[in-house]
């Protein structure tokens, strides 16, 4: 058996996109219910293109920012994967080039062969090449990427809301508007909203090219959704400071009736927060808002005079990250306290010199560690979603110096949950 790893040719486009889940018709997702589907199935059904449709799909596939590899067996494509160029925000508000791992799939008759770790190399170490210290991805299933390196570093929450117990603990008066908007006026609006959003929210990455184009077709989902409904904010100045996409979808039996469901939301105000949601949870004639991507540090239960009438109906992880250069990665953020630590990460000692304007980070070989960890915990703790504490309690580091695990929890603590709610 001969097995070659490299990039495909633009012929090679379309047998490529062949072993994706969406062509394929393979399991994308773990079977239950995740964090990100609105819908009351396990997953989404996929809705297999045309031969013209992935034709179509394939004639601009190999670009700067898309750069897939294959697997091949003995002259045939039997696995795929990719890394999409984009951007993420780090505590401090610096935007850093980030390799994203996506389009994962290997053909179940060549699956334990080592074909994607074989994939996974030659995609880390063009990340490498082209100076990106960090690599991002999104697991379809838990148990995979952490022998590759990577750690979940954010979580999103879906929950539900009965409407008809949503009152919010204390009136309030709205000093700008809201508007329902067609698709062409929302494929403007939510560009300039999400960089705005981004350059303020920790773990927030820059939208794939083409995120928003779809918004102004319109049209009605084959998969019985309901067409999208645009919801804009508009502060006394007449500027957007939010924003929202909800769908009434059409259910066959009274359970699943009356539910909104809410697809995307964005607030950079607390008023336009209160407005959107105030809206949103009291529509006539629906029983229930079901919210999916929501941050963990989500406000609005606390808002409502019951704050039961919100259930959380499931976490998930979110972004995975990959520290793929130690030293450039722990300079890159800023600090919360001013400390001095030596972190062993995979055997190697570094001497973080932290404070709220940046850091200084350098090989401490000898130096006696505070902390010992792995790549995959240091990977979870960087945009501080995960404290260093839960891994210490869970045997997954080792505190050499009392209190060295909480002064570490001190540094790398943000001010807000790290939450990413863009796909890729």
């Amino acid at each position: 058996m001969t097995i070659e790893i490299r990039p495909i040719t633009q012929d090679e486009a379309v047998e490529y996109m062949r072993l994706t889940p969406w062509v394929s018709g393979f399991p994308q997702e773990e079977p239950e219910p995740v964090a990100w589907y609105t819908g009351r199935a396990a997953y989404p059904s996929l809705r297999q293109p045309t031969a013209d449709q992935l034709e179509q799909h394939c004639a601009g596939l190999l670009t700067d920012w898309f750069r897939p590899q294959a697997a091949f067996v003995d002259g045939k494509l039997a696995g795929g994967s990719a890394i999409v160029s984009i951007e993420l925000t780090l505590p401090g508000g610096r935007r850093v080039p980030m390799g994203g791992v996506t389009w994962t799939a290997v053909l179940p008759t060549y699956r334990r062969r080592g074909l994607l770790r074989q994939m996974m190399g030659a995609m880390l170490d063009d990340c490498r090449e082209r100076g990106e210290f960090l690599a991002g991805l999104s697991a379809s299933e838990g148990t995979i990427y952490g022998r590759y390196g990577f750690g979940p570093a954010t979580f999103q929450h879906r929950w539900e809301v009965r409407r008809t117990d949503a009152a919010f603990r204390t009136p309030f008066t709205d000093p700008g508007r809201l508007d329902l908007v067609d698709g062409a006026t929302a494929a403007e609006i939510w560009p300039v909203l999400h960089e705005q959003v981004r350059a303020e929210r920790v773990g927030e990455i820059s939208p794939l090219p083409g995120r928003w184009s779809g918004f102004a077709a319109g049209g009605l989902p084959a998969d019985g959704s309901g067409p999208a409904h645009h919801l804009v904010h508009r502060d006394a100045a007449g500027e957007v400071d939010g924003a929202a996409i909800f769908r009434l979808p059409w259910a066959p039996d009274a359970a699943d009736a009356g539910v909104l469901a809410v697809g995307a939301f964005e607030a950079r105000t607390v008023d336009a927060y209160r407005a959107l949601w105030g809206l949103l949870l009291d529509f006539d004639l629906t029983k229930r808002v079901v919210a999916a991507r929501r941050p963990v540090d989500e406000p609005l239960r606390w808002m409502l005079a019951n704050p039961r009438a919100l259930r959380l109906a499931r976490t998930r992880d979110n972004l995975w990250l990959n520290i793929l250069d130690v030293q450039r990665a722990l300079e890159a953020r800023t600090y919360a306290a001013t400390d001095v630590m030596v972190l062993e990460v995979d055997g190697v000692s570094w001497r973080l010199e932290a404070a709220p304007d940046g850091a200084a980070c350098t090989a401490a070989p000898g130096a006696a560690a505070d902390v010992s960890l792995t790549v995959n915990e240091l990977g979870s703790l960087y945009l501080g979603g995960v404290r260093a504490t839960e891994f210490r309690d869970a045997g997954r580091l080792v505190e050499h110096t009392v209190g060295a695990v909480s002064r570490l929890d001190a540094l790398l603590r943000p001010d807000r949950a790290p939450h990413n709610a863009m796909a890729f």
